[in-house]
């Protein structure tokens, strides 16, 4: 994982020098221009409306890559709707134990005098987002504001609950999680650098999951961080 930042951290510096020599550059006025793009982002995820008892701990993270294709609906083509497809990696760090038993997963709230190293949630998942895109950029403008608002639908296919103590190690494949999520999303800000912000719209988990103390889970997900688009 942190390989994986460090490359893209090199190829997002590779990509805002290439940019400033372009800016310099003659350039041709292209009227059917589009704002094609690879995004990749970085946020910080919250665990919203939580068992009781249940905290964050660590920092939970989340890394976005994929590729937007641009359709602009004006003449101008400052606006346009973004369609994209991409893979988003999401951890979640908690006291909310999971362990599987032969009545299916139990989940309990690690008590504040055990010491763990490591518990968390991990998905894999592919996405689409979906955006309503305005934009103060034209053919020759390199540089501009940003506003993309929109709707993202993801399908987990891999989701991992683990736990780690100097006494105990687990890890398995959680089938409570829902697989399809799907929420509200945001993107605001000046060239490279944009501010964003998701806001799940369904549960994290199966309506039928339950903490041992039968308390329903009415998680849903929260996450924000920076996006940064590259032509």
């Amino acid at each position: 994982m942190k390989h994986i930042v460090i490359g893209i951290v090199i190829l997002l510096g590779m990509q805002a020098g290439f940019a400033q020599e372009e800016s310099i550059q003659d350039t041709i006025p292209d009227d059917k221009y589009r704002e094609d793009q690879i995004y990749i982002g970085f946020t910080y995820n919250i665990l919203q409306n939580r068992p009781s008892g249940i905290s964050q701990n660590n920092f939970s993270n989340g890394l976005h890559i994929g590729v937007i294709r641009d359709f602009p609906i004006n003449k101008k083509r400052n606006k346009a709707i973004g369609i994209g497809l991409g893979y988003s990696f999401n951890s979640y760090f908690h006291n909310l134990k999971a362990v599987e038993t032969d009545n299916g997963i139990a989940y309990e709230a690690i008590d504040g005098d055990v010491s763990f190293k490591r518990n968390k949630y991990r998905t894999h998942e592919v996405e689409l987002p979906i955006e309503f895109r305005w934009r103060t950029s034209t053919a020759e403008t390199y540089k501009f504001w940003r506003i993309y608002g929109g709707f993202k639908v993801g399908y987990i296919f891999s989701g991992v609950s683990k736990f780690i103590s100097d006494a105990e190690k687990l890890k398995f494949q959680n089938d409570d999680l829902n697989r399809f999520q799907y929420g509200l999303t945001l993107s605001a800000g000046y060239n490279t650098w944009n501010f964003h912000f998701y806001y799940g719209l369904n549960k994290l988990f199966k309506d039928d999951t339950f903490t041992t103390n039968g308390e329903q889970f009415q998680i849903n997900t929260i996450k924000v961080g920076l996006m940064f688009y590259i032509l």
